[in-house]
């Protein structure tokens, strides 16, 4: 398709105004005391994979309210610890699929938890396992709408929340040096690490890649593709919802996180992407706090630099890895391991 979006001088300046409630940061805090309240252990337990040089766990650990999220730590056979790792969020529609499926950063020495995605894993891949045991009002089809009417009942407020404590879980693991977690996603998975970055604290770097979710007042209406146009249709049969939906969705916009996220980033763009438009990636990476990159990709749309994108981000971590700060404590886990 042709360009549609800001040009790449634009781009590069543009730093929007972004409507941010005032609660906020209270929002967030409450979410996320009350979810680290519950008294829940990590389990872990050793699956055969077929795999001979890597090992994989599947984990359960306490997400929002304490429910339980499956993932994948997938670890390089054999390496000295404490690792550096990386914690991976998965695409729209998608679950965390088998542990075969991404083995690039075990590949280049790095401990992975690949996150499942609550309520999801069946529009694509190979599966999730996390239900999501929390009900909302009416909805469009998918997510984007599912408690659309509140805050504090929008399923992305648990999907993030549950992002925050996949960070928390992996810095009390045994194998993984706390200090040296980065966090890594694309599409809905790249939004998911932008919550988790502007939650958490001390990580090493973000690695967002075409992130729906960011300056959503623009790219609602900017875009009809999914899974942004599920809010415009919600709106075309909620006529005048549009004040409450939009301060639902202040609560859940990268651009609000990206603010508040102290951790080094590098974004990655396509400036064809009609499902992330650019500007929003770009208003998110124009706000981080910990100051951001963005690698843009001029003749690509959602898929971005794929293979070629990776390599980078490789670099670009490797590189910051010498300046990881003291090892810091995990958040009130208790770690079990079947044998």
């Amino acid at each position: 398709m042709a360009r549609f979006d800001l040009s790449e001088p634009e781009l590069a300046s543009y730093r929007p105004e972004v409507a941010e409630p005032d609660d906020f940061d209270a929002f967030w805090g409450e979410t996320l005391a009350s979810s680290r309240a519950v008294d829940a252990a990590i389990r872990r337990v050793p699956v055969d994979s077929g795999l001979t040089l890597v090992d994989v766990d599947d984990v359960v650990f306490p997400g929002y309210a304490g429910d339980p999220i499956s993932a994948w730590l997938v670890l390089p056979r054999g390496a000295d610890g404490p690792l550096p790792a990386v914690v991976e969020f998965v695409g729209y529609g998608r679950g965390r699929g088998l542990p075969f499926e991404r083995l690039h950063w075990p590949a280049a020495g790095f401990a992975q938890l690949i996150v499942d995605t609550r309520g999801q894993g069946a529009t694509w891949g190979t599966g999730g396992s996390t239900p999501d045991p929390h009900g909302a009002g009416p909805a469009a089809s998918g997510y984007l709408t599912r408690g659309i009417e509140d805050p504090a009942a929008h399923y992305y407020r648990r999907v993030f929340a549950d992002a925050a404590r996949a960070v928390d879980a992996v810095r009390t693991m045994p194998e993984i040096d706390p200090a040296r977690v980065a966090v890594t996603g694309n599409s809905q998975g790249g939004a998911i690490a932008i919550a988790a970055a502007g939650l958490s604290d001390g990580l090493v770097g973000a690695l967002p890649t075409a992130p729906i979710l960011s300056h959503v007042r623009r790219t609602v209406g900017l875009t009809d593709a999914d899974p942004h146009a599920e809010i415009a249709r919600y709106l075309s049969v909620h006529r005048g919802a549009d004040e409450q939906v939009f301060r639902t969705l202040s609560y859940l916009d990268g651009v609000n996180f990206a603010r508040r996220a102290t951790a080094p980033a590098l974004f990655g763009a396509g400036l064809m992407d009609t499902i992330a438009p650019p500007s929003g990636v770009y208003a998110a990476a124009n706000h981080w706090r910990g100051g951001a990159d963005v690698i843009a990709y001029a003749w690509n749309g959602h898929e971005g630099g794929e293979g070629v994108h990776w390599q980078r981000q490789l670099a670009w971590l490797r590189a910051r890895l010498d300046a990881a700060g003291p090892a810091a404590g995990g958040r009130n886990f208790r770690t079990t391991i079947t044998p």
